[in-house]
């Protein structure tokens, strides 16, 4: 079918609790507003920068707080960290301005920035100790491991909930899944779901921090424990068997050189002979290094996260919405998201930073096309670069698109 089929796994035992639970028999959901609030007191951060900044300095007496060994902390059960959010479109239309987009649906990058958020909040609720109202752990995303939509438009007018709880646990590292649905009719119809991998560290994010097991009580929850530990050693896998690290398969051999011949100009030159650089581009193709488009961001401290360092969820949105206009670019016509795989976060963006996006499309296939997305951060004084992030985005045209055919080996 056009679109992967969204997986709800709703579990039975998992009772909906929300930040304002027990203060009446029928609470109203938090909404994002709300979550964010909470997340800066649950850390001591500060919507001021002058006190942002004192706030992350007195962090560090928090340091006798961690937990020297995980089985110091206790286990956790899955329903413990269980959130449910409301994103009213709906019913409070003064806030749809911020997430509506020009085709008169919802910006999507809006919507990553969300689930970041509520990703950190769920491991916090995981993580949180009943005595102590501020947390020493620093909780970054890692990764996102995938993101799968199940529908084409999300409704700028209608109210979105996001639900979601901590699913998998290592031993400094937690993986959350989150699902967002909307409203239609009275009912709230599946949108997406999300698995993102979050990471906890000391009170000045420098080093590794134990955080609480997890303890399935059902047969489910230990079916969604041990997938949680399979996406573990895929992981793992997939960082082993990088072109960086190892040489490609005879499978992906082959691949590769069948498209090289593919686009071999095989006429003749004024010497008779054929040249690696005699390339030609196969009918209805566009070559690869002609499919980019870039970006530049100035991280301002308004889109700081509460450690100080450039929010997550901004850096995905941005990323995002170079990825979306690449994918427009290059199919001439409106793309719609399908899926979000392999968001990598391998350095944090400080405040102040130059963020140099680059899209590029990788791969297409009739009307779908694949765009990954390279962050990097520029030094003005060393003029050194490093890259902080690679994205994965896959797109759905609303036509059949060229085929886009490398050019070089890399």
């Amino acid at each position: 079918c056009a679109y992967r089929l969204c997986i709800m796994r709703k579990l039975p035992s998992l009772l909906p609790r929300t930040l304002t639970s027990g203060s009446s028999s029928s609470p109203a959901l938090p909404d994002m507003s709300e979550v964010r609030s909470r997340l800066r007191d649950i850390v001591g951060a500060s919507t001021n920068w002058r006190d942002h900044v004192q706030a992350m300095q007195e962090r560090k007496a928090l340091h006798t707080l961690l937990a020297k060994r995980q089985e110091d902390l206790p286990p956790r059960r899955m329903k413990d960290s269980y959130l449910e959010v409301i994103l009213p479109l709906g019913s409070q239309p003064e806030i749809r301005e911020k997430y509506l987009n020009v085709h008169n649906s919802v910006r999507f990058g809006r919507i990553l920035e969300d689930l970041d958020s509520l990703g950190v909040l769920i491991c916090y609720t995981h993580t949180k100790q009943e005595m102590q109202p501020r947390s020493p752990l620093s909780i970054v995303t890692a990764l996102v491991d995938k993101i799968n939509l199940c529908k084409k438009i999300i409704y700028p007018d209608c109210d979105i909930k996001f639900t979601g709880n901590v699913s998998w646990v290592g031993k400094t590292s937690m993986e959350v899944k989150m699902h967002m649905l909307q409203l239609h009719n009275g009912e709230y119809s599946p949108v997406l779901d999300a698995t993102f991998v979050m990471v906890a560290r000391d009170p000045e994010n420098k080093r590794p921090a134990f955080v609480n097991p997890l303890l399935p009580e059902s047969p489910e929850e230990e079916e969604i424990f041990k997938q949680g530990e399979l996406n573990k050693l895929k992981r793992i896998d997939f960082s082993t068997a990088s072109l960086l690290k190892m040489a490609p398969t005879a499978e992906e051999r082959n691949i590769i050189h069948d498209i090289f011949l593919n686009t071999l100009d095989t006429r003749q030159g004024r010497k008779g002979t054929v040249s690696f650089r005699s390339r030609k581009l196969p009918p209805n193709s566009v070559w690869m290094e002609d499919a980019k488009l870039k970006g530049l961001q100035i991280c301002h401290p308004q889109e700081r996260n509460i450690f100080n360092r450039i929010f997550g969820g901004f850096l995905m949105r941005k990323a995002f919405e170079l990825g979306w206009a690449t994918a427009c670019s290059y199919g001439s016509s409106r793309p719609f998201i399908v899926s979000v795989d392999d968001i990598m976060f391998q350095r944090p963006v400080e405040v102040g930073s130059l963020l140099l996006l680059s899209g590029q499309v990788c791969y297409t296939e009739k009307n779908y096309i694949q765009v990954r997305v390279h962050s990097e951060v520029y030094d003005a004084d060393t003029r050194e670069h490093q890259t902080t992030n690679i994205f994965h985005f896959t797109f759905m045209s609303e036509a059949d698109v060229p085929r886009v055919v490398p050019k070089t080996y890399g």
